[in-house]
């Protein structure tokens, strides 16, 4: 059964409006997500997602959860409209004369998929976590001062995004940017392999015959798919987020890699300290993705698209 065909500046579009869309819904709860993640050994100063978001707005008003989210809105564009773009080039290819996929080339798509989007995604993500634990780190310089180291490698009262990304370059030059690469492939990488052929197929459940799935199948399909994704890939996330993180408290650890931060995170708060986040990241995840595929099978794309002059032949 063939589908329809999407053009590439159709799925950009349905990438970008789906992503911006998404992360206004979400963003307070990925910034609890990252807040609990970073804590570790005698600095925990959040017990769960709402007391996070509780003692945020307390301290830092409502507009507090939003920390890193101008960061997010606007890179999140080009990072999803890359990911599905991505995943449909590499669908095609691997295809045999429109023939359903197997589940093995369904997993290359997504591996390439993963893979192509990590150009933005860390840049993103680098800057997003030092904004959003900011917040964390003032709230112990108040409440808990003897955890807040005196120093740190971007250390600014209410840094923006520019401040932070003018002093990585200065400092590191354009790798500064891009610290926690490795990391950020294995999250994104393997997040990609489960989610896609998940979401295909569970996609494919509730056309019936049709081309094309009702939307209410697809927004279902995308959220139980990126739910399950992400919490599969959590401990590679809590990872990363530990790694990217500049700034910290006196009595918390520095990494050297993704193997010490492993083995470091093991010794000193056990094997679930790779589960912290984990239902905050399926929360942020799961609708996400259900609002990215709504938007993609709508064709909001293709309508957007509609109302530009046409270029003869």
């Amino acid at each position: 059964m063939a589908n329809k065909q999407i053009s590439l500046p159709a799925k950009l579009i349905n990438g970008g409006v789906a992503g911006l869309i998404g992360v206004t819904c979400v963003f307070p709860i990925d910034l609890a997500k990252t807040r609990l993640q970073n804590q570790q050994n005698g600095s925990r100063l959040y017990t769960s997602m709402s007391d996070c978001l509780i003692k945020t707005i307390r301290s830092e008003g409502y507009f507090g959860m939003y920390r890193g989210a101008a960061v997010n809105l606007t890179l999140v564009t080009p990072e999803k409209a890359i990911k599905l773009a991505a995943n449909d080039f590499f669908r095609h290819h691997l295809s045999k004369d429109g023939q359903k996929l197997t589940l093995l080339r369904e997993m290359l798509a997504g591996c390439g998929a993963g893979t192509c989007q990590v150009i933005v995604t860390t840049p993103m993500e680098m800057l997003k976590i030092q904004l959003q634990d900011a917040g964390r780190i003032a709230a112990q310089r108040k409440l808990m001062p003897e955890t807040v180291a005196p120093g740190g490698s971007v250390e600014v009262k209410s840094p923006t995004a520019m401040q932070i990304t003018r002093e990585l370059l200065r400092s590191k030059g354009i790798a500064g940017l891009y610290k926690g690469l490795g990391a950020t492939l294995l999250r994104d990488v393997p997040f990609s392999i489960i989610y896609f052929p998940l979401f295909a197929n569970l996609n494919n459940l509730g056309k019936k015959g049709a081309d094309v799935a009702p939307f209410y199948v697809s927004f279902i399909s995308g959220c139980v798919a990126g739910s399950t994704a992400a919490v599969a890939v959590n401990p590679v996330d809590v990872i990363k987020t530990r790694l990217q993180s500049l700034t910290r408290g006196s009595q918390e650890d520095t990494y050297n890699g993704v193997i010490d931060c492993i083995r470091k995170i093991l010794h000193k708060e056990g094997p679930t300290a790779f589960l912290k986040g984990a239902y905050c990241r399926a929360l942020v995840i799961a609708p996400l993705f259900g609002i990215a595929q709504v938007v993609y099978f709508l064709g909001v794309g293709e309508f957007v698209l509609s109302f530009l002059p046409k270029r003869d032949k």
